[in-house]
């Protein structure tokens, strides 16, 4: 089975008051420590090992200067076997995506830009802490299309107390105005040691935020995109297959400070530490699972999917799940072919369907 790649970047200009993700300020000299480094530990990957994705996360990865990106896409080309159909992923904020910038990362094998909009109301932009206007997204985007991208994804986040239907309705047109291939729609999750974890904002209630939701998912499958994820919606073909791995339990191994990684047979994590990432040979990680991919993991996994799991896949678990299946069919799952899924009611309070179907598996 093919490998993903994930490449954390850790410099970000202004950390917005939501995120918990590992990041750091930007300057020359680090940007080229960190670089060298990814280099290093791509180097230390498994010769040949077969790969079909490969994912600039972050922090905002399209701070650095394309040279860098391509300088790593060039020392993973020469250790791996990635394919030639590989989908290469680049997390990107609107202010970044200059046309020469966009240039240079399809030159350097770039084939997917995943866009951090997250709204198209200047004021639940200026809310959130982002830096772009929607106007200044909008222009990105185009921009992104006529440099050739013809895969992108656009990030929105739904919950913030402001945002209502007429707001969100206005986001969902937008959106689909510009025609890209595939949608992230994100609940705002208030992180503790964040900004908005001290001062949190007045945020949606769960019906408010329920409704919401739910009318992302009227306005997008009806525009005939696929809600094929809890929080994700393509047109067919163009779901993200490097996510995708996470999912469906495909093997994946991360590279940066706070990346994570699952291959043979264990989880490990990248201590969120840019100097001693830079300072040491290979970079440092920890176990953070020893025996990951049970049953119970790969199950709750499989049920973020539309598709859903297939009872076969589980022979000891099987029948304790479909017996637990029994009393939330069809309200909050299904079953179909012999497969188990979710409906869009059953996504909405997934943790404790999963809580339920969940209780006597090992």
């Amino acid at each position: 089975m093919n490998a993903g790649i994930y490449i954390h970047v850790p410099f970000c200009a202004q950390k917005c008051p939501y995120c918990d993700f590992y990041s750091t300020s930007y300057t020359k000299q680090t940007a080229e420590a960190y670089t060298a480094a990814v280099c290093r530990n791509l180097n230390a990957l498994p010769q040949g090992l077969p790969a079909d994705t490969v994912y600039f996360g972050g922090g905002t990865p399209s701070l650095l200067p394309p040279a860098h990106i391509a300088q790593m896409l060039d020392a993973l080309r020469r250790r791996i076997a990635l394919t030639d159909d590989a989908e290469i992923t680049l997390e990107a904020n609107p202010l970044t995506m200059t046309a020469p910038r966009l240039a240079a990362w399809r030159q350097a094998g770039v084939s997917r830009l995943s866009v951090g909009v997250q709204s198209f109301d200047d004021a639940v932009l200026q809310a959130l802490g982002r830096r772009h206007s929607a106007a200044q997204a909008e222009d990105a985007i185009r921009r992104a299309q006529a440099a050739g991208f013809a895969n992108l994804s656009l990030d929105l986040m739904l919950g913030l107390g402001m945002q209502n239907e007429r707001i969100l309705q206005t986001d969902l047109e937008r959106t689909l105005a510009l025609r890209v291939q595939h949608i992230s729609v994100y609940l705002l999750k208030i992180e503790p040691e964040t900004p908005f974890g001290k001062c949190p904002p007045a945020l949606c209630d769960e019906d408010e935020t329920a409704a919401l939701w739910l009318r992302t998912d009227s306005v997008l499958t009806a525009a005939g995109m696929a809600h094929y994820e809890i929080s994700n919606f393509a047109y067919p073909g163009c779901e993200s297959r490097h996510n995708l791995k996470y999912w469906l339990c495909a093997p994946y191994y991360g590279i940066g400070p706070g990346a994570h990684a699952c291959h043979g047979g264990q989880r490990t994590a990248v201590p969120r530490d840019l100097a001693a990432f830079c300072a040491a040979d290979t970079q440092p990680e920890t176990v953070t699972d020893a025996a990951p991919l049970t049953d119970s993991e790969r199950i709750m996994l499989g049920l973020r999917l539309r598709q859903g799991i297939r009872y076969g896949d589980y022979p000891d678990a099987a029948e304790t799940v479909r017996k637990a299946a029994k009393p939330l069919l069809p309200t909050y799952l299904t079953e179909h072919g012999g497969m188990l899924s979710m409906t869009l009611q059953g996504w909405l309070v997934s943790n404790a369907v999963l809580a339920h179907l969940l209780k006597d598996v090992l």
